[in-house]
C-alpha cells in the first residue's frame, strides 16, 4: 500500500510539471499614462479579460492626446480568435472616462462593458458621470453596442471616481453592478436578471470607506469583498510620512471586509465581516480575488504585509522584520471556516516574496492559485486542496507578469484548462499570455 501511494504521488507530480504549456505571449496594444490618478489596470478588483469559446476579449484604455484630466481616456475592446492576431473591434467615440472599463460576458455569446462616461464639459474634475453597461455580440463584435442602464437607489452621487465592481453569473445570465457614492462612500448596487431587467437595487454601508471591490454572483447568491481606503488616520504617522516624503497623497489600505446575501432578490446584504486588519502596525492589505464554489462557500485571496514600509518600521517598529504573506480564507454562511497562509516571506530570510495572485478553476472544478514572485520575477501556480496545497510549479513565461488579470468565473468565463493572462508589460505595453495545463 505504501509503495502504491508513493508511486501515485510521483505520477501526479510528474503530470503537473510536464503539463504546463505556454502557448502564446503577445503584445496587445499600448496605453500612455493618463496622469489622472488611474491607469489601464486601476480597476484591479473587476475583470478586464473574458473568454467566450475560442475568442478572448480584453478591455484596454487609451489616453487622449491633449485632453485635460481627469476624464481623458476612452475604452477599446480587442479580440483574439484562436491563434489569430489581436484586432480592435470596438472603441468609444469620446475620451470621457477616467478609469478603465471592466468587461464581463456570458457563454451564450453576449459581452458587457461597464462604462462610466462623464456628462460634464471636458476638463471637469470630480464631475457627474453616467455608469451603465453596453452589450455587444461576441459573434459580431463590430456591431453597435446596446446600452443597459441600471436602476439605482435615490440620491446617488456618481462621479469619475467610481470604484465600481461588476460580476456576471454566466450560467444563470445575471449581472451585479456596484458604484460608489462619491460623498458617503457607500457602495450602491443594481441587479440585472436573466430577463435583462434591473429588478433589485440597494446599497452597502461599510464601517469605513471601502473600494476596489471583488464581486461574485452565483445562483442569486451575491458576495462582495472590498479594502478600506482612507487617509492615514493616525496623526503621528501621517505627519512623519509627510515630513519624510513631502507627498500629500496618503491613503492607506489596512482593513479587509466581506459581505454577502444568499439571495439578492429576497434578502439584503449581511452585516460586514472584517476578515483581517493590520491597523495597529501600519500595515498594508491588497485584496486579490474571490471565488464561490458549488456549495456557496466564498474563497478569498489577499496579500498581507505587517508594516507598510521600511520607513515606518525604522521609526515606529524598530527591529521588527517586515513580513509579507499570501493569505487564503474560506467563508461559509457568513462564518470564517478556514484560514491558511499559502506563502510567507520574512524580510532577509526568503526570496519567495508574493506580489500578486488570482484564483483559477479548471474544467473539472479544481481550484488553483496563480501568483507572481516579486523578487524572483516569476509566475507560479499551486493547487488548493482540502488539507493544504500542492508544491508551486513554475510557469515558463519568457516575460513573467508582475500584476495581472485572468479570465475568471465571476467575470462570466467558464472554468477552463486554459489560463488567459492579461496585464502590463514594459513601459506602455499591454500584454497577453495563454497557458494550458
Amino acid at each position: 500500500m505504501t509503495i502504491m501511494i508513493e508511486i501515485s504521488s510521483l505520477l501526479i507530480l510528474m503530470w503537473t510539471q510536464s503539463s504546463i504549456t505556454v502557448e502564446s505571449e503577445e503584445d496587445v496594444t499600448t496605453c500612455l499614462s493618463p496622469n489622472n490618478g488611474a491607469g489601464p489596470f486601476w480597476c484591479y478588483g473587476s475583470p478586464l479579460v473574458v473568454r467566450i469559446g475560442d475568442d478572448v476579449f480584453v478591455s484596454a484604455m487609451e489616453t487622449g492626446e491633449n485632453i485635460p484630466p481627469l476624464c481623458n481616456t476612452r475604452w477599446r475592446i480587442f479580440r483574439k480568435h484562436g491563434n489569430d492576431n489581436w484586432e480592435m473591434v470596438q472603441s468609444a467615440e469620446k475620451f470621457n472616462q477616467r478609469e478603465p472599463c471592466p468587461l464581463v460576458g456570458f457563454p451564450d455569446g453576449r459581452l458587457f462593458l461597464s462604462t462610466n462616461p462623464s456628462t460634464q464639459p471636458v476638463g471637469t474634475q470630480y464631475g457627474a458621470c453616467d455608469p451603465h453597461l453596453i452589450e455587444f455580440s461576441a459573434e459580431n463584435p463590430q456591431n453597435p453596442g446596446v446600452p443597459s442602464r441600471p436602476i439605482w437607489d435615490n440620491d446617488t452621487v456618481f462621479t469619475d471616481h467610481s470604484y465600481r465592481g461588476v460580476a456576471a453569473d454566466g450560467r444563470n445570465k445575471e449581472i451585479l453592478l456596484l458604484n460608489i457614492h462619491a460623498r458617503s462612500g457607500d457602495q450602491f448596487w443594481s441587479f440585472r436578471d436573466a430577463n435583462n431587467q434591473w429588478t433589485k437595487h440597494g446599497s452597502i454601508k461599510f464601517p469605513i470607506r471601502s473600494c476596489y471591490p471583488q464581486v461574485a454572483l452565483r445562483g442569486k447568491s451575491a458576495h462582495v469583498m472590498a479594502i478600506s481606503d482612507i487617509v492615514e488616520p493616525v496623526e503621528e504617522w501621517r505627519k512623519y510620512k509627510f515630513e519624510q516624503t513631502k507627498a500629500s497623497w496618503d491613503y492607506v489600505f489596512r482593513k479587509l471586509f466581506y459581505t454577502f446575501t444568499p439571495n439578492i432578490t429576497e434578502k439584503d446584504f449581511s452585516e460586514q465581516i472584517e476578515i483581517d486588519s493590520v491597523e495597529s502596525t501600519s500595515g498594508h492589505i491588497l485584496n486579490l480575488d474571490l471565488w464561490i464554489d458549488e456549495n456557496g462557500s466564498a474563497h478569498i485571496l489577499y496579500r498581507k504585509q505587517n508594516i507598510q514600509s521600511a520607513l515606518m518600521r525604522d521609526k515606529f517598529f524598530p527591529n521588527v522584520p517586515i513580513t509579507t504573506s499570501l493569505e487564503y480564507v474560506v467563508i461559509k454562511n457568513g462564518e470564517i471556516v478556514r484560514r491558511r497562509t499559502l506563502i510567507e516571506s520574512i524580510e532577509g530570510k526568503s526570496d519567495e516574496l508574493p506580489s500578486y495572485a488570482r484564483f483559477h478553476v479548471s474544467s473539472n472544478g479544481r481550484l488553483f492559485v496563480l501568483y507572481s514572485c516579486g523578487r524572483k520575477g516569476q509566475n507560479k501556480i499551486m493547487e488548493i486542496t482540502e488539507n493544504g496545497h500542492s508544491e508551486p510549479i513554475l510557469i515558463p513565461l519568457r516575460k513573467p507578469f508582475g500584476m495581472f488579470f485572468t479570465a475568471i468565473e465571476r467575470g462570466g468565463s467558464k472554468p477552463s484548462d486554459i489560463i488567459d493572462i492579461y496585464g502590463p508589460g514594459e513601459g506602455t505595453v499591454i500584454r497577453y499570455a495563454r497557458v494550458r495545463f
